[in-house]
C-alpha cells in the first residue's frame, strides 16, 4: 500500500504573486459529459489538471467514448459502440454518473449508473434528476446499487424544479437537447457554469433559449456535432486565492477569471475593507493596515454569494476585527469542516438557527448551517484531516497564518478540485513541503 501524501506547512509571512486560474472542476466534467452527444470530435481548452478530470475520463472510456488528455486540452469523440452501463467501480467517487443518464438514453436507449458520491457537504438528492427523466418519458428505477433507465426516445415536456438545482438543470439540458419536441424548464439554476454548458451545447447544434425568471427553453434536434470551447477561469479558485492574499496581509493577483464572475464576492470583501485593483488582466485584493472588518454573509444560488466561497471566507473571518456571521442556505452540512479549523484555534460556533439572514429551507431542522466567528483568533499549527475539497483549501489558509507547523492529511481532496495547488501556493511564497 502506498502511503498517503501529507503537506507540512509553516507560516512564511504575506503571500504575494500571480496565479493563473483555469476552467473549473465543475465546468470541465460537465462539458466532458456533454461531448458524448456529439457526432465528431469535441475539444475542451483551458482544462484544469485536477483529479476530477481523470475520474470522468475513466468513466467515459468505460462507456466506449474516446478521450485524449493533454496539459490544457481534452479531446472527446464517440467510439464505434457505446456501453450503456457505468461500472460499479465508480460508485461514490463523484456526482458525474447521474448526469450521464440522459446522454446514455440517447446513445443506447438504456442506462445504468452507480450511486453518486462527492464531498460530504449535505444531501444532494437524485430525485430531481429522476423525476425530470420520468417526465420526459423514461422508465427509471432507483435501486440499492444505482439507477437504471430506459427509453426509446425522450420527449420534450414542461418541468418546474422545486429548487434551482445546478445538477438537475444540467441533467435536463443534456437530456432535452436531443428529445422530441420542446422542453420548458422553470426555476432553473442560472450559475455561470450552467450557462457555459448551455453555450457549449449550442455550439454543438442545440437550440437553447435562456429566458428571464430562471426559465430555459430547449427545442430538441435530431443530432449534435462536435464542437470546441475555451473554459472560463474558475470563480471558486479565483476567490480562494484572493482570500489567501488577504488573510496573510499579502497581495495575490488572480488572472483568468473575469470580474463579472466575482461581482458578489468583490462587493462582500470590499464591505469588509478590502481594496481592489481590477483591470482586464487580473483582479487583486489587499487588506488595509488595520485589518479587515467583520461581516454577516448569507450564501445563496447565483447571483448570490456562492456556497463554495464560504470556506475560505470563514478563515478570513477569523482574522477580521469583530464578530462575523455566516448563514449557509444551499447545503445543510457544508460546515462539516469547522472542527478542523477549531483544532487550529479558530473561534467558531455553529448553530441550527438561521443567523445573519432570513429563514431558509433549513429553518426548524437539525441542520447546523449557521456560524458565528470571533476575530481576531490566534491560530496554532495542528495535525488535521481534510474532509473535502473546499475544507482542504481553507485549512491551508489557516495554516498559512498559524503559529507553528501544520500537518494536513487528505490533501488528495484539494488536488481533486484545484489546479496544481501545491505548486501555486509554493509560487506565492508559502513554506509548504510534501511528505509520505
Amino acid at each position: 500500500m502506498i502511503a498517503e501524501e501529507v503537506w507540512l506547512i509553516e507560516p512564511s509571512g504575506p503571500l504575494r504573486g500571480d496565479v493563473e486560474v483555469r476552467g473549473s472542476k465543475n465546468g470541465v466534467s460537465k462539458h466532458m459529459v456533454a461531448a458524448m452527444l456529439g457526432n465528431g470530435e469535441s475539444s475542451i481548452h483551458n482544462a484544469p489538471e485536477v483529479g476530477e478530470v481523470e475520474i470522468t475520463a475513466a468513466m467515459l472510456r468505460a462507456l466506449g467514448i474516446n478521450v485524449d488528455i493533454s496539459r490544457t486540452e481534452i479531446r472527446i469523440e464517440q467510439g464505434p459502440e457505446i456501453e450503456p452501463r457505468v461500472p460499479a467501480a465508480f460508485t461514490g467517487l463523484n456526482r458525474i454518473p447521474i448526469l450521464m443518464l440522459g446522454p446514455l438514453l440517447h446513445l443506447a436507449g438504456e442506462a445504468f449508473v452507480p450511486l453518486v458520491g462527492g464531498d460530504p457537504i449535505g444531501r444532494r438528492p437524485v430525485n430531481f434528476h429522476v423525476e425530470a427523466l420520468r417526465a420526459m418519458g423514461a422508465e427509471v428505477e432507483v435501486g440499492d446499487t444505482g439507477i437504471y433507465a430506459k427509453a426509446k426516445r425522450l420527449n420534450g415536456t414542461r418541468i418546474e424544479l422545486p429548487y434551482p438545482s445546478v445538477g438537475a438543470t444540467e441533467t435536463i439540458l443534456m437530456s432535452a437537447v436531443l428529445a422530441e419536441g420542446k422542453t420548458v424548464l422553470k426555476n432553473a439554476a442560472m450559475e455561470p457554469e450552467v450557462v457555459e454548458l448551455a453555450l457549449f451545447l449550442q455550439r454543438m447544434g442545440a437550440r437553447i433559449e435562456l429566458s428571464p425568471d430562471r426559465r430555459i427553453v430547449i427545442e430538441g434536434v435530431e443530432r449534435l456535432r462536435g464542437a470546441s470551447t475555451w473554459l472560463t477561469g474558475d470563480r471558486i479558485e479565483a476567490f480562494s486565492y484572493l482570500a489567501a492574499g488577504l488573510v496573510t496581509q499579502g497581495e495575490v493577483r488572480v488572472h483568468g477569471c473575469p470580474q463579472d464572475r466575482l461581482v458578489t464576492a468583490i462587493t462582500t470583501l470590499a464591505r469588509m475593507g478590502a481594496r481592489f485593483d481590477i483591470n482586464d488582466e487580473y483582479v487583486c485584493a489587499t487588506a488595509p493596515p488595520e485589518g479587515l472588518r467583520a461581516a454577516a454573509v448569507q450564501t445563496d444560488t447565483h447571483p448570490g454569494f456562492m456556497t463554495d466561497w464560504q470556506t475560505p471566507l470563514m478563515v478570513l473571518f477569523t482574522q477580521s476585527q469583530g464578530m462575523s456571521v455566516l448563514h449557509e442556505t444551499v447545503f445543510e452540512n457544508r460546515l462539516v469542516y469547522v472542527p478542523a479549523l477549531q483544532k487550529m484555534g479558530c473561534e467558531i460556533e455553529v448553530f441550527d438557527q438561521c443567523l445573519g439572514g432570513p429563514a431558509c429551507r433549513y429553518h426548524d431542522t437539525n441542520a447546523r448551517h449557521s456560524a458565528v466567528v470571533r476575530g481576531v483568533s490566534k491560530l496554532k499549527g495542528a495535525d488535521v484531516t481534510l474532509p473535502d475539497i473546499r475544507a482542504g483549501f481553507s485549512a491551508v489558509l489557516a495554516a498559512a497564518v498559524a503559529d507553528g507547523t501544520s500537518t494536513l492529511r487528505g490533501v488528495h481532496h484539494i488536488e481533486r478540485g484545484y489546479h496544481r495547488p501545491f505548486e501555486q501556493f509554493a509560487s506565492l511564497g508559502l513554506n509548504i513541503t510534501r511528505q509520505r
